[in-house]
């Protein structure tokens, strides 16, 4: 399957549309057209529907294999250009919204560009060689890895490990007790805010049965914007105790069970130097 007619199968049926693909990827819309009929001969079968553009079910099937194959083709391409490369003197360094923390501890004379990104873009950015180093936090037992995607192979060193809270409105019923169980809370209504706090199917996952029903969704990797609206009674997040420290209008109680931890690791390629 060629790569090139891949790439111009996602980008039509991301735009829903032949002509924006075509401006997106600098060819004429005769071209894509001829890509996706060379990909749909390869195949043996249509991948998309013209009225309107949409992927057909063979298409959305395609879908689900095109984005990790590209990235992985992606991800070999920068790391056998890194090993003819000299090493970076200044890192381009992403970072997820709650790892922002762990900044401090980047050797300034190296660090020369912060990107702040959602957690689940950043193993892709640095495996695709974006990124120098990834900064990436997540919610996991205290002696197990991050739950990241296959993107290609990465080198994960765990940088710092902190409590877990629920955050809640400071006159929440719930806000004076001294732990909270997350299965308690499985019927509360919660703000899933994939980006910033503990991401909702990441609880039941976790948790086991329950219904974590999100009241709104939060994206954004503010996490400020966050807590202002659990601070308005918008529903709860699960964070880690330092997000919520030194606020008034918002209370952080320590998850007691089950036993998690919020964690940051630090992610490189197998050719990075180390930081951490």
């Amino acid at each position: 399957m060629d790569p090139h007619l891949l790439r111009t199968f996602v980008a039509v049926a991301r735009h829903g549309s032949f002509s924006a693909a075509a401006r997106e990827l600098g060819y004429t819309q005769s071209a894509v057209s001829q890509h996706i009929a060379a990909l749909e001969s390869d195949l043996g079968t249509a991948l998309l529907g013209r009225r309107p553009v949409a992927p057909t079910e063979a298409g959305e099937r395609l879908l689900e294999h095109a984005g990790p194959l590209l990235l992985r083709l992606d991800a070999a391409r920068a790391d056998i250009a890194r090993l003819g490369a000299a090493p970076s003197a200044r890192l381009t360094v992403g970072v997820s919204p709650l790892a922002t923390g762990a900044l401090d501890r980047l050797p300034a004379d190296r660090t020369g560009l912060i990107r702040v990104l959602d957690r689940a873009a950043i193993p892709a950015a640095v495996s695709s060689g974006e990124l120098d180093l990834g900064l990436v936090d997540g919610m996991t037992g205290p002696s197990d890895p991050l739950p990241l995607p296959e993107t290609g192979p990465l080198t994960a060193t765990v940088v710092e490990e902190s409590p877990l809270c629920v955050a809640l409105p400071a006159g929440h019923p719930l806000a004076r007790r001294t732990g909270l169980c997350l299965p308690d809370l499985a019927d509360a209504l919660w703000i899933d805010a994939p980006g910033t706090a503990v991401p909702l199917d990441r609880l039941r996952a976790v948790c086991g049965p329950g219904a974590y029903r999100a009241r709104l969704r939060y994206e954004g990797t503010d996490v400020r914007g966050l807590l202002a609206l659990v601070a308005a009674g918008r529903g709860l997040a699960t964070l880690p105790g330092a997000a919520v420290a030194g606020r008034d209008d918002v209370v952080g109680v320590p998850v007691v069970a089950p036993r998690l931890v919020h964690r940051v690791e630090a992610l490189r390629t197998g050719t990075g130097s180390p930081v951490f």
